[in-house]
């Protein structure tokens, strides 16, 4: 059953992907309910107030997305001063071998975040095209930039907060 289910989830976000041209990417954080890899809920009220918030929406499977990740943890010290949310619709062991062969300094950062899209509420609230998605929130929570090709990722660094030495 476990695996139907992924599966239909799977052909979801193809289709999404495909049919992404009539998604609009959130202009502010919607209101959401994730789940941190213990279970614990992760909600709107959870973002850190006052800093940018970086959200990546991935897959583990998703070639792109390991790019994008790696790239995130080669510079990582740049991010320091803003939050980073990463969430994935995969189970906490596929999540857990990911971030070990991609990103292996990222889980345990104070400023990294990374959660489970359990209730499969990402696409709908957020408006992603496709894999990986990046969006960029100010600290006021409006939308800065949003992107979903890897090979972009240097706008974002452009417009992340300095980092305080």
């Amino acid at each position: 059953m476990k695996d139907i289910l992924k599966l239909i989830t799977f052909a979801l976000c193809v289709l999404t992907a495909f049919t992404g041209s009539a998604q609009t990417p959130s202009q502010t954080i919607p209101e959401f309910t994730f789940y941190k890899l213990d279970k614990t809920p992760f909600t709107t009220k959870n973002v850190a107030a006052g800093k940018q918030a970086l959200f990546i929406f991935f897959d583990v499977t998703c070639d792109h997305c390991q790019h994008t990740l790696g790239t995130l943890s080669k510079r990582i010290s740049e991010c320091r001063n803003i939050s980073i949310y990463l969430i994935s619709m995969e189970d906490k062991a596929a999540i857990n071998s990911f971030f070990k062969q991609y990103a292996a300094n990222l889980p345990g950062l104070k400023n990294v975040t990374i959660l489970q899209d359990s209730k499969n509420q990402f696409i709908a609230q957020f408006g992603p095209r496709k894999y990986p998605s990046v969006f960029l929130y100010s600290a006021q929570k409006k939308l800065l930039l949003y992107d979903d090709e890897d090979q972009y990722l240097e706008k974002f660094f452009k417009l992340i907060s300095p980092s305080k030495k």
